[in-house]
């Protein structure tokens, strides 16, 4: 019974942990978890991040003469299908806020661990 309540402690305050992350610490995690990926592994994501992020951007405002055309990145979280569960943006244009709202809903290819980071980063400079 001790070691059931104890183990119930642990992973609550690793949920908590978890929530409790900076967007630095997010974006630490994800360059790991993307570096430890095989090229295959590596290959999908990039894929299902493209798909994802092009559905996203469809519905965001398009960035015209006038739009705020700052540079973004997105860390997001993922659960064991591929799910996005959490999110962190460094970045607070229309386009930025949009775009995370976008992809909070969307799942990316199914990672080889969970809790799995990854991000995505947004230039406009030619």
């Amino acid at each position: 019974m001790k070691s059931k309540i104890l183990l119930l402690l642990l992973l609550l305050s690793a949920g908590t942990f978890a929530a409790d992350l900076s967007y630095e610490q997010a974006k630490t995690r994800a360059d790991k978890d993307e570096a430890s990926l095989t090229a295959v592994q590596t290959e999908a994501l990039i894929a299902s991040q493209g798909q994802a992020g092009g559905a996203s951007f469809g519905k965001c405002p398009p960035a015209n003469a006038n739009a705020d055309l700052s540079p973004f990145s997105l860390v997001m979280e993922l659960d064991a299908s591929g799910k996005v569960i959490r999110t962190w943006l460094r970045g607070s244009s229309p386009i930025a806020t949009c775009f995370r709202s976008e992809m909070a809903k969307k799942a990316l290819s199914k990672p080889p661990h969970a809790p799995f980071y990854t991000s995505f980063d947004m230039s406009w400079a030619p």
